[in-house]
C-alpha cells in the first residue's frame, strides 16, 4: 500500500489492528479521542475468562507500539473529515492541546501544586487534579492538563515546579491532513445511560452504581490496597445486589442483549468472594447468558456460599425509612412470590451501545455499524455489536486481513 491505514479508536481493538498491520509491514496511523490509548480495558480490574488483570496484555502491546517505527499515534485527536475512496482517502484530523509536551517525565510535581480538581465520577471518592495521569494502565505515561478546568491565566504553579519544561499552557489545536489507503473503525462502546431508567434512582442515589463504575471502584481499591466502601458514607458494605438487564431486553430502552453483562457480573461476584469473603452478593437475572469458557465462572459462583442467584426482574429500588439501606422489590420467579429485601450497595448491569462515529455509515436498527460499508472502510470490534475482549481482538484481526487485501 502506498499510503498508511488509518485506525480510528485506540482501545484494545484499535491497538490490535495497529500492531497486526505494522508487524506485517504496513504503515499505520492510530487515532484516539482521549488523552491515552487503552480504552475501557485499561481501567478494568480484570477480565474473563481467566480473571487476569489487563496489564497481562496491554503492557506488552504498549511496548510493541513504542518500538515499531511503522506506527504513528495521535491522542486527543478526532476525525473532522473523510473523503475519497479506497487507496486514496483524504482525512482531516484535529488534535486538541494536551498542554504537556513530550519532555514530561511523569514526576507528578505539576499535580502536587495544582489547586483545581476535575469532577470525580460516581463511585470515586475524589476527583483528579486538572494536571493528571488517568487511572489504570495509561499510555503514553505522561501527564495531561484538562484545558476545560485549568485556570491558565490565574494559575501557573505547574510552570514554576516543572524542571523539564514540559508545560505549554499556550498550546493550540493542530489540524493534520493525510492521504490514507483504508480506514479501520475501532471506535468501541459506552454504557447505556442509566439515568434513563425511571424505576431505578441512579442519578439521585450514590450507592447505585453501573457495572463499569463498580469495575473502576474494584480496580482502585485493590490497587491501592484499601477497603471497598460505600460512596454515601464510607462504610464497608455487607450485602451487594447485582441487577442484570438494567435497561436491556426492554422495548423502552435497549431491545437487545449486550452479551457480556452476565459474564462481567459473575466476574465481579467472584472477585468480591476472593478479596472480601465477608460480603454476601445476590444476582437478580432474567436469564444467565454465559457462553463457552465463561460457563465455568458461573459454576464457580453457584458453588460459592456467599453468592446467591435469583431469577427475577427487579421492579423498583428505593431507600428504607432510616435511609441506611436500599430496598429492592422483585418478583422471585422460582418461589412465585414478591420479595422486598435490603442491600448496602446496588450494581446495575447496563447494556453496551456504540460510541458515536463522525461519518455517514450504514447502521443496524440498534445503532451498531453494519459489517459491510463503503469499500476501504472496515468496522471492527464492539462498534459492530457487543463483544468481550477476546472476541474484539479476533474481530480486529479480521478487519486487518480485509484491509490488506484491498
Amino acid at each position: 500500500m502506498s499510503h498508511p491505514v488509518l485506525i480510528l479508536g485506540g482501545g484494545i481493538g484499535g491497538i490490535t489492528a495497529a500492531l497486526e498491520l505494522a508487524e506485517a509491514g504496513q504503515e499505520v496511523v492510530l487515532v484516539e479521542k482521549e488523552s491515552y490509548l487503552g480504552g475501557n480495558v485499561s481501567q478494568f480490574h480484570n477480565y474473563f475468562p481467566k480473571l487476569c488483570p489487563p496489564s497481562c496484555g496491554l503492557e506488552i502491546n504498549y511496548r510493541r507500539i513504542r518500538v515499531n517505527p511503522r506506527i504513528t499515534y495521535y491522542t486527543d485527536t478526532t476525525l473532522k473529515q473523510l473523503e475519497g475512496s479506497v487507496g486514496n482517502f483524504k482525512v482531516t484530523l484535529e488534535t486538541q492541546p494536551r498542554l504537556v509536551n513530550d519532555n514530561c517525565t511523569a514526576c507528578g510535581k505539576c499535580a502536587d501544586v495544582c489547586p483545581v480538581e476535575r469532577p470525580g465520577g460516581k463511585g470515586v471518592d475524589k476527583g483528579e487534579k486538572a494536571a493528571y495521569i488517568r487511572d489504570g494502565i495509561p499510555f503514553p505515561y505522561m501527564y495531561t492538563i484538562d484545558a476545560g478546568v485549568c485556570r491558565k491565566e490565574a494559575c501557573e504553579k505547574c510552570l514554576e515546579v516543572c524542571d523539564s519544561q514540559a508545560i505549554d499552557l499556550d498550546a493550540a489545536a493542530v489540524e493534520i491532513v493525510l492521504q490514507i489507503h483504508a480506514v479501520i473503525l475501532a471506535t468501541g462502546w459506552q454504557l447505556y445511560d442509566a439515568n434513563r431508567l425511571e424505576n431505578y434512582p441512579y442519578r439521585e442515589d450514590p450507592d447505585i452504581l453501573t457495572n463499569l463504575e463498580f469495575e473502576h471502584l474494584m480496580a482502585s481499591t485493590v490497587s491501592d490496597q484499601r477497603d471497598l466502601t460505600r460512596p454515601s458514607d464510607g462504610r464497608l458494605p455487607e450485602r451487594i445486589a447485582f441487577i442484570q438487564c438494567a435497561g436491556s431486553r426492554d422495548q423502552h430502552h435497549l431491545a437487545y442483549c449486550s452479551a457480556v453483562c452476565c459474564s462481567a457480573t459473575i466476574k465481579h461476584v467472584l472477585t468480591l468472594a476472593e478479596h472480601y469473603p465477608g460480603i454476601s452478593t445476590e444476582v437478580f437475572y432474567i436469564d444467565l447468558r454465559l457462553t463457552g469458557r465463561n460457563e465455568v465462572l458461573l459454576q464457580k459462583a453457584e458453588k460459592h456460599g456467599s453468592v446467591r442467584m435469583t431469577k427475577g426482574k427487579v421492579g423498583r429500588i428505593s431507600r428504607d425509612p432510616s435511609g441506611n439501606q436500599l430496598l429492592i422489590e422483585v418478583e422471585d420467579v422460582m418461589s412465585g412470590s414478591r420479595r422486598v429485601d435490603s442491600f448496602d450497595l446496588v450494581v446495575l448491569a447496563a447494556g453496551m451501545v456504540p460510541n458515536p462515529v463522525p461519518l455517514d455509515l450504514q447502521r443496524g436498527p440498534e445503532g451498531f455499524l453494519e459489517p459491510v460499508q463503503q469499500e476501504g472502510i472496515y468496522p471492527a470490534g464492539s462498534c459492530k455489536r457487543p463483544m468481550d475482549v477476546a472476541t474484539t481482538v479476533r474481530d480486529a484481526t479480521g478487519a486487518v486481513l480485509k484491509a490488506m487485501q484491498r
